[in-house]
């Protein structure tokens, strides 16, 4: 299985979306500070995941959720982020 996942900085706004093949090791490295895009962000609390079955699947679901109406989705339906009403 590969996935697709959603975590949420614990300390500051901000939202990541990765995909992997090994879900709780990627976690891992996101809180333990090794991965640069996300080292100052550390730590993470894990907002949602989806599995697939291949690799490419995983990589297509994250690039439509990294672009326009994917990341709106996910920040709506996932991170569950409502809009300013101002």
């Amino acid at each position: 299985m590969y996935y697709v996942y959603f975590p949420k900085s614990v300390k500051h706004d901000f939202y990541y979306i990765g995909q992997t093949k090994d879900l709780k090791k990627r976690f891992k490295e996101h809180n333990d500070g090794l991965l640069q895009s996300t080292k100052h962000y550390a730590p993470f609390k894990l907002i949602s995941y989806l599995a697939v079955n291949t690799r490419k699947q995983a990589e297509e679901l994250e690039k439509y959720f990294k672009g326009g109406s994917g990341f709106a989705f996910a920040r709506k339906r996932i991170f569950l982020i409502k809009k300013d009403s101002s």
